[in-house]
């Protein structure tokens, strides 16, 4: 066994080493670093931005024959009843240029704008939500991403038309025992003449099974004049060595095409690399940062779902002599439903339209909406269940062969669950928030809290934040939101002083917490999962205002009214729960509940299976399992 097969021993510091130094610095603006830090720049986003002109008018040609072939030749019942996407329908998006929307003309793709495309997807998923997530992984965290961001100019030319005429790629990062934390991560890219032997095995990679190319990230081991680490690498399905040893099943998505994939000594060509040795997570990062806006398009799909779905059931559906729409307990459920709608769905489309504008950085845009929207959606969907009583619980499929309409409410909250946990569950996402929230504070003030650092760097990072703080702090005090600004928005102009307001009282708390816990901050998660739930709903209600607006209509405005007022409430709930809460009761009783004092509660049931390992051990060498892939026919290499 190797040095790089072995499990490596990685502490907390390792760890966070890897992903800081994987992270871009801030050269661009950025609607979101700038309300954490209290400053409102409405100005970044309003006006509304506006779609190109040319990509628009490619969209406008496209989506008409999506929706065409999508009404037509899909059936979503068959896919969810046999687990499986047939091939016609490979063939059939693959016709029509749905695996290269993303990728420009030049190669033989679509390229339709981010805006556009997140359309195509959510068209794509009202007709199955696994139709989705399949061209999803293909290209916003598959092949084309990565080398659209950071390939050269050869590989473009190479992999790219054969991605747009129908190819399907995957993007295999996770291992069995590694998820959030790629310091310890196993898979090794061994140098040898002419390129790497990839050894390793992947879990979890969407596609893995139809794939024909993909993105593997694996370690080069550190030698001699070679820094090595984490790199990216474009790996033909084919190679020798590569066996498929398992189709993954969920409890929703069941169409998706998800494996576990073992490499054994797989020859790589070292024009396959993507970027230099040791920049594959940042390779894997930036993809992600416009990556991550597939998913909330889906999350939108399904939203808009649940509204139709929860319109036509409450007018039908009659309770103690009057349609359920009239009790108020089924009312706020509706109007949470539809206002969540238009807000989320106003704050993807301005994500969109901004990562199209190349002079934004969206980072913590697309981590906003990528959280806000699959928490969101979740619950909406939750809701719909609960409104439509024993029929949610119901399969489409049992209410049909009672002679009834076949509504899946029970199979979109299936299939929405896993978006809190797919590109960064809902945890890992309010930490990733977080750190680039206080990026300007850490720039300022990092080598105060840092117990590494030595006393002349200390000394030089008071003085450095003393006068960043003597500015910065009085701008908190009082600013537009203040007075009666806003005006020009009308009634809504209420809501965007709420922001602006809101937006100086959370960077005064963000700077309390690091005043009072300073290199413990990191610890407190629940307080910063907290300060990034708010600035969420600060951007989505200044998301929404500033589309409501740029309408027009009186229609989206009352939307937007709606939708600002359940937004402030649940901002005002997180505010006080900053320092009035049980966090600290519940780390000690998490503390003893793992220890098992409390064991006895596990009393009087079948207890859950014992056998078997909580996580799965693999050791490295050549695999014992048939190979499961699946071989497309329209595909012909």
């Amino acid at each position: 066994m190797t040095a790089t097969d072995a499990k490596p021993q990685v502490t907390a510091a390792q760890a966070r080493e890897i992903l800081e130094s994987s992270r871009d610095e801030w050269k661009k603006p950025s609607f979101g670093k700038q309300l954490f830090l209290g400053r409102f720049r409405l100005d970044l986003i309003s006006p509304w931005p506006q779609p190109d002109p040319e990509k628009a008018a490619r969209a406008e040609a496209f989506l008409p024959k999506l929706r065409e072939y999508l009404a037509n030749n899909v059936d979503g019942a068959q896919i969810e009843r046999e687990s499986f996407i047939p091939d016609d329908v490979f063939a059939g998006l693959a016709e029509l240029g749905c695996f290269g929307m993303k990728i420009d003309p030049e190669y033989g793709g679509l390229g339709l704008s981010n805006l556009h495309y997140c359309r195509a997807l959510m068209l794509t998923g009202s007709a199955n939500p696994s139709l989705g997530a399949l061209l999803s992984a293909h290209q916003s965290i598959g092949v084309p991403q990565p080398l659209k961001m950071f390939g050269t100019p050869e590989q473009k030319k190479r992999f790219l038309p054969r991605l747009a005429a129908g190819e399907v790629s995957a993007f295999l990062l996770t291992e069995p025992d590694v998820g959030s934390d790629p310091a310890r991560m196993r898979t090794s890219a061994t140098p040898v003449e002419g390129g790497y032997k990839l050894s390793g095995v992947k879990l979890w990679a969407t596609n893995g099974t139809v794939a024909t190319l993909l993105v593997v990230l694996a370690r080069v081991p550190k030698s001699e004049g070679r820094k090595g680490g984490i790199t990216a690498f474009v790996v033909e399905s084919e190679s020798a060595g590569i066996t498929v040893e398992r189709r993954n099943a969920f409890m929703g998505l069941r169409g998706l095409e998800n494996s576990v994939t073992r490499f054994d000594d797989v020859f790589v060509p070292a024009e396959n690399r993507i970027g230099e040795e040791g920049r594959g997570m940042r390779v894997a990062l930036g993809t992600l940062n416009t990556g991550r806006l597939s998913l909330p398009a889906s999350c939108v799909g399904a939203l808009k779902w649940c509204t139709g779905v929860a319109r036509g059931w409450v007018n039908e559906r009659v309770q103690m002599g009057v349609p359920i729409a009239k009790h108020e307990a089924i009312a706020t459920k509706i109007a949470f439903i539809a206002a969540t709608t238009y807000g989320v769905e106003s704050m993807l489309d301005l994500c969109c339209m901004l990562a199209d504008d190349d002079r934004n950085d969206i980072r913590i845009e697309a981590a906003l909406i990528k959280l806000y929207a699959s928490e969101l959606a979740w619950q909406a969907a939750d809701e719909l269940v609960q409104i439509r009583g024993g029929r949610g619980f119901e399969t489409a499929a049992s209410q049909e062969a009672r002679g009834e309409r076949g509504i899946a409410a029970e199979q979109i909250l299936r299939d929405l669950r896993i978006n809190r946990i797919f590109e960064g569950s809902t945890e890992i996402m309010h930490l990733l928030i977080a750190r680039e929230a206080v990026d300007q504070h850490l720039s300022v003030a990092g080598d105060i809290i840092d117990p590494k650092a030595p006393t002349g760097r200390k000394v030089r990072a008071g003085l450095r934040a003393a006068g960043f703080y003597a500015r910065w702090l009085p701008t908190l005090a009082v600013g537009r939101g203040s007075f009666h600004g806003y005006a020009e928005y009308g009634d809504l102009g209420r809501h965007l002083r709420y922001v602006e307001r809101s937006s100086r009282k959370l960077a005064r708390q963000t700077f309390r917490g690091m005043a009072r816990w300073q290199g413990k901050m990191e610890f407190k998660q629940s307080y910063l999962s907290r300060i990034v739930d708010i600035g969420a709903e600060l951007f989505a209600i200044a998301a929404t205002c500033v589309r409501a607006q740029a309408s027009g209509r009186a229609e989206e405005r009352e939307l937007a009214d709606l939708f600002c007022r359940q937004a402030r409430d649940r901002a005002e709930r997180a505010f006080r729960r900053l320092h009035r809460n049980t966090d600290a009761a519940d780390v000690r009783g998490s503390t003893r509940i793992v220890d098992g004092r409390y064991a006895f509660l596990e009393d009087g049931i079948l207890p859950p299976p014992e056998s078997g390992d909580w996580v799965a051990t693999w050791e490295p060498g050549p695999s014992s399992e048939t190979d499961v892939r699946r071989r497309l026919p329209h595909i012909t290499r």
